[in-house]
């Protein structure tokens, strides 16, 4: 699991203890609002790596081969 992953279980775990007593305070959407942006943190990180297509990551295994080849225009 990853280190992100990780903090939002525990940020769960400890919104779920806040909200235990009381669903309504101050302390449970506090709580809340700390999962969410940690989850969305989480969504931001994945929309920053792209997938490497295919011929990428024979390059970057292959980077002499012909297929790889930058020409200068």
């Amino acid at each position: 699991m990853t280190n992100i992953q990780q903090k939002i279980e525990k940020e769960r775990d400890a919104a779920r203890e806040a909200c235990s007593t009381n669903a309504s305070s101050a302390e449970c959407a506090a709580a809340w609002d700390a999962v969410e942006e940690l989850q969305a943190e989480a969504s931001h990180q994945r929309q920053q790596e792209p997938e490497k297509s295919e011929l990428d990551k024979f390059c970057d295994a292959n980077p002499d081969a012909d297929e790889c080849r930058i020409y200068e225009d």
